[in-house]
């Protein structure tokens, strides 16, 4: 999931191009929920977080003791040498850093702190990638593009695989990504002229959306200039962020659109073949990468690992949610969708390290290898992790849409008991309970929690500024889950799906439907019907027995089975 969202770059489009633009500086900064507001308490703070103080209350009362969890966070990579994640960083234990040789005989060389799948032996990186949709219809289209074809004498795994391509084909012909990129190729070149003429107006080649919302504009051109970054950085909750971070976040996404609009006409380069170099189709061939969990891209990932575990009371920026965590990096996910054996692999390279959490901010539409996922998914199970993943950013109902990974076994249409899926949730005084952005589901979406203008690490050794999404949403959770294994360390994954799920915060108004106008209960967009709580999860954890049993059946999902 690219961290500029789509959701909200489609609308300040027209916004942009339809209203004449204004100053904001003296908007009401004192109504919107502050740094960090996304860990307090409702009751105590007057904002829809998740009560971390309050479980952290709890958990000495009772004088626990917690124990260390390690948290896999699969992403696009982190930071490893930011203040506020060395000291939480998973270090391999049986790796000696540097030498070249894979000390440990786990077949992955120098994985001191995880491991790139997106890597070469030769050092180079995966940064850009095709869409799957892409790969999916230009892999078939030779296959069904030109023939007739009798769906009633297909096997079962033709027709499926007949099915996807079809579906691939309504969306690589049928987008209308040429008409969206006019208006994205605009709005980028206003920025990057906007952005210029301001580098010039403030003397500096980097600054903040806080330093630009203070400067003082001598020329019409300037304050048109200052107007649009302010517009853009406010509704993107990226205040905190530079000018820098948020162009280059920006010029990913419009490139990621001109791969979309060319994916009809032109088969996607293989970017991640010709640096890996491995077969893909062998599954057994999995021992290629390297080492570089940072490697250019790490805002994302670096974000999502700050959320979960960035160093407690240091006196350095943020605290994260867990204490006792060590964060494992594992680089798998692209500027553009993340491949099934890469994500398969990623989760098994996790299971075997040690992590009891695996938090998965990324998503996709198509899943053509799902059976080497389900099969990580169900590896993860048996040994005890719990997988949390991010709902996606299309304010789409997954009851009627597509979304992978997801917890529906490809065979047999089972669900796994160990996989939690998180929409996000915001506050009243900044655009409501439910993020405008955020996918939902009745029977897919376990949980909302907070996700819009989450502050945490970013790349640069002692940074830090704001993004939102289900990105930020599902470390919220993850971290939270982190949290109940440390302290309750006998509990197993359903059990501590169960904790969090059946504790949620259900409020007494409706919520506004993402992507809509219109008004439900959050019973009716997803499961559990309810916001992340920390504080009511971790005592309803502390009720439950090692025998693994809950008090009753978790809710059962009737989502279907959608196979890739």
């Amino acid at each position: 999931m690219n961290r500029f969202l789509k959701a909200s770059v489609f609308s300040l489009a027209f916004s942009i191009f339809s209203v004449p633009l204004f100053s904001q500086s003296n908007q009401n900064q004192n109504s919107l929920p502050p740094q960090g507001w996304h860990l307090l308490d409702r009751e105590t703070h007057g904002f829809y977080g998740i009560s971390l103080d309050k479980a952290y209350e709890f958990i000495k009362s009772k004088n626990l003791k917690g124990k260390e969890v390690i948290v896999a966070v699969i992403d696009s990579g982190i930071d490893t040498l930011h203040e506020d994640l060395k000291p939480v960083l998973w270090r391999n234990p049986g790796e000696i850093p540097g030498n070249g040789i894979d000390d440990d005989n786990n077949g992955y060389v120098d994985d001191v702190y995880g491991w790139n799948f997106l890597g070469g032996k030769d050092g180079r990186n995966v940064k850009e990638d095709s869409y799957e949709g892409a790969r999916v219809y230009h892999k078939l289209k030779e296959k069904y593009g030109n023939v007739s074809v009798d769906i009633a004498s297909l096997s079962n795994e033709e027709k499926e695989e007949y099915l996807t391509w079809l579906r691939a084909k309504e969306k690589i012909e049928g987008s209308d990504a040429g008409e969206d990129l006019v208006m994205m190729k605009r709005i980028y070149e206003s920025v990057m002229k906007s952005d210029s003429i301001l580098r010039i107006a403030l003397n500096k080649e980097v600054y903040t959306g806080v330093e630009l919302d203070t400067f003082t504009t001598k020329t019409r051109e300037e304050r048109t200039a200052k107007s649009m970054i302010l517009y853009l950085l406010r509704a993107n909750e990226q205040m905190d962020n530079t000018n820098k971070d948020f162009i280059e976040g920006f010029g990913d996404y419009v490139k990621g659109q001109i791969r979309k609009a060319e994916a009809a006409h032109n088969p996607p380069p293989n970017y991640r073949g010709d640096i890996v170099k491995d077969n893909y189709y062998d599954f057994n061939d999995k021992y290629y990468g390297n080492p570089d969990v940072m490697a250019s891209t790490p805002f994302h990932g670096t974000h999502v690992a700050g959320i979960i575990g960035a160093a407690r009371n240091n006196n350095l920026g943020i605290d994260g949610i867990a204490d006792n965590v060590k964060i494992m990096a594992i680089r798998a996910v692209p500027d553009g969708d993340e491949h099934d054996k890469d994500v398969a692999l990623a989760i098994i390279y996790a299971v075997d390290n040690g992590a009891k959490v695996i938090n998965m901010s990324f998503g996709k539409e198509f899943s053509p290898e799902k059976h080497w996922v389900d099969d990580a998914v169900r590896y993860a199970e048996k040994k005890g992790v719990l997988i949390v993943h991010a709902a996606g950013n299309d304010a789409k109902n997954l009851d009627s849409s597509y979304n992978f990974p997801n917890p529906v076994f490809k065979d047999n249409g089972q669900l796994a008991k160990n996989f939690i899926t998180v929409g996000a949730s915001g506050d009243p005084r900044n655009g409501g309970l439910t993020a405008s952005f955020s996918n939902y589901g009745k029977t897919v979406v376990d949980v909302f929690a907070p996700g819009v203008g989450i502050y945490s690490t970013i790349p640069g050794g002692n940074t830090y500024g704001s993004a939102q999404g289900t990105s930020m949403a599902s470390p919220v959770v993850a971290g939270t889950a982190a949290l109940i294994f440390s302290y309750f360390p006998y509990l197993t994954p359903e059990q501590v799906k169960y904790a969090i799920t059946s504790s949620a915060y259900v409020p007494d108004e409706e919520v506004r439907i993402p992507g809509t106008d219109n008004k439900a209960r959050l019973s009716d967009i997803s499961i559990s019907g309810g916001i992340l709580n920390a504080y009511e999860a971790i005592k309803v954890a502390s009720t439950l027995k090692p025998d693994g049993s809950i008090p009753s059946a978790s809710p059962n999902s009737t989502l279907k089975n959608k196979a890739n």
